[in-house]
């Protein structure tokens, strides 16, 4: 297939696109460089440009004939949307529509689309995907809304449409090629930083929600077992068409103090641990109920271990400090 890769100069999006090169796709990334970087595009072609930009992205379209599109392109920060309620629903919404005008026009058939767990209310249990949206953010209000747009769209025109909602995404390619670069908003990033000398320490935010060690829990998943999830994803809607919507994370959970110590403990760096207030627009629990993503994919992790997944991230972190990356 050849597919357009929205945001794919970015850190999952750079990663999907490279596991979809990988399987044998052609691809073509889509992205404005506000946080992607043109190094993360190895050899795909690369039009920069906003979403919004309808006149591009009308010839990007009809000078390609897409098969399908990945939409990674939006802000993506839970506390940031607090702030700016504004600026996340124009960037999130309007990229989707303007995108979504040019699919219906050139009737491409198949669609994925990043959404979030930040959909979801905090649960003290796995969540499911049935379960009822109250996101806590803008930024997850714009995901909502985004999946329902999509949804009334997908029925419409019988658009075969994956929704994947992502749980904490961290790591790096395991060959080396790519990682997460830019300015560190991430916990396991974060941590990383201060234990390369790049960053004065962690700050814990909140130390007082009702879980067991009084810190925020979270499903975080390799980004290259995510990756595989987009080109599962689209190889199922290609043969099934409708709607398929599911979670994606591993189904444990781990809290802040749990990988901060982690990180300690494998960088062998003793970086300073503050403890702060809480912020605006965290959830105290979120983890994942993946027994759809396991039964209707058939999918399985390769990296279901918060260790890998540091150790991954670490060595791209080192790589990145060493300048061996310019990212």
């Amino acid at each position: 297939m050849k597919i357009l890769v929205t945001g794919g100069a970015g850190y999952i999006g750079s990663h999907t696109a490279q596991k979809l090169r990988d399987v044998g796709h052609e691809v073509i990334i889509y992205d404005n460089l506000s946080n992607g970087f043109r190094q993360a595009v190895l050899d795909s072609e690369l039009i920069v440009a906003d979403l919004v930009d309808e006149i591009t992205l009308a010839r990007a379209f009809d000078s390609h004939g897409f098969d399908a599109v990945m939409h990674f392109a939006a802000s993506i920060y839970s506390d940031e949307s607090v702030a700016q309620p504004l600026t996340y629903y124009t960037n999130n919404l309007n990229g989707l529509l303007c995108l979504l005008r040019q699919c219906r026009r050139c009737a491409v058939p198949y669609f994925v689309f990043s959404s979030s767990a930040a959909v979801y209310a905090p649960s003290a249990t796995k969540i499911v995907e049935d379960t009822p949206l109250e996101p806590s953010s803008p930024y997850g209000w714009s995901k909502a809304m985004g999946e329902r747009i999509l949804c009334d769209e997908q029925r419409t025109r019988e658009m075969g449409c994956a929704i994947l909602r992502y749980y904490n995404v961290a790591g790096a390619d395991p060959n080396g090629r790519l990682g997460a670069s830019g300015p560190a908003r991430h916990l396991i990033r974060v941590a990383l930083q201060a234990a390369v000398g790049a960053a004065n320490g962690v700050t814990i935010y909140g130390t007082d929600y009702d879980t067991p060690d009084g810190t925020c829990v979270r499903d975080y998943i390799h980004v290259d077992d995510l990756a595989r999830i987009h080109a599962d994803a689209l190889a199922h809607i290609s043969e099934r068409g409708g709607l398929l919507l599911i979670n994606c994370g591993y189904g444990r959970g781990y809290s802040v103090r749990e990988i901060v110590s982690t990180v300690q403990r494998l960088t062998g760096v003793d970086f300073p641990v503050r403890e702060g207030r809480r912020r605006p627009g965290d959830p105290p629990m979120l983890v994942a109920d993946n027994r759809r993503l396991r039964s209707v994919l058939k999918w399985a992790p390769d990296y279901d271990d918060i260790e890998a997944i540091v150790y991954g991230a670490w060595e791209w972190e080192k790589k990145l400090r060493a300048g061996i990356w310019d990212g």
